[in-house]
């Protein structure tokens, strides 16, 4: 398993739920699922972003096969102009 962390400061709530849930949809081809979404509340030290999700992959690969894919790819703008953001992957234990 692997998880892709995206973290996220909102620029334009409209154009972000446009971006979202047109990224969901490109998930199910790479078998990726949403296991947590939103409001983040830091428990220790200066959080930089205020919304996370964590969406869950078979392996690394599978989660950069989603994130680089043409279907996702092709949301970049639209997710440039929702949120400001850093996406990180971290394999599971």
């Amino acid at each position: 398993m692997a998880y892709v962390i995206v973290e996220g400061n909102v620029k334009n709530p409209e154009i972000l739920a446009q971006y979202s849930q047109q990224a969901a949809a490109t998930l199910a081809k790479f078998s990726g699922k949403f296991i947590a979404k939103g409001a983040a509340e830091a428990l220790h030290g200066k959080a930089e972003f205020a919304i996370r999700a964590v969406i869950e992959f078979a392996s690394v690969q599978a989660a950069k096969n989603w994130y680089f894919s043409p279907e996702y790819q092709a949301l970049n703008e639209l997710r440039e102009l929702g949120m400001e953001s850093r996406f990180v992957v971290t394999e599971a234990i």
